[in-house]
């Protein structure tokens, strides 16, 4: 996966590159980790849109779970 934007509530991300740039990185690095092509497996059901193919939330739960387990911030979790 990608990072396309980022939004900072109270000047979140300022304080998180200040004291915690570590981290972050490792966050970033999870994040390349997962692929979002491979939970793409969710066949919809509306109306609007029948046969779509979609994200599966719990297929991208797994693959977050797995990428954090194995990276430095599994102590965080």
């Amino acid at each position: 996966m990608k990072i396309v934007g980022i939004y900072s509530f109270n000047n979140g991300k300022e304080t998180i590159d200040q004291k915690y740039p570590h981290l972050l990185k490792e966050v970033e690095r999870v994040l390349k980790r997962v692929s979002a092509k491979k939970a793409k497996t969710k066949e919809s059901r509306e109306k609007t849109m029948p046969g779509k193919i979609l994200y599966n939330p719990k297929a991208l739960n797994v693959a977050f779970k797995s990428e954090f387990a194995k990276s430095i911030l599994f102590s965080y979790l």
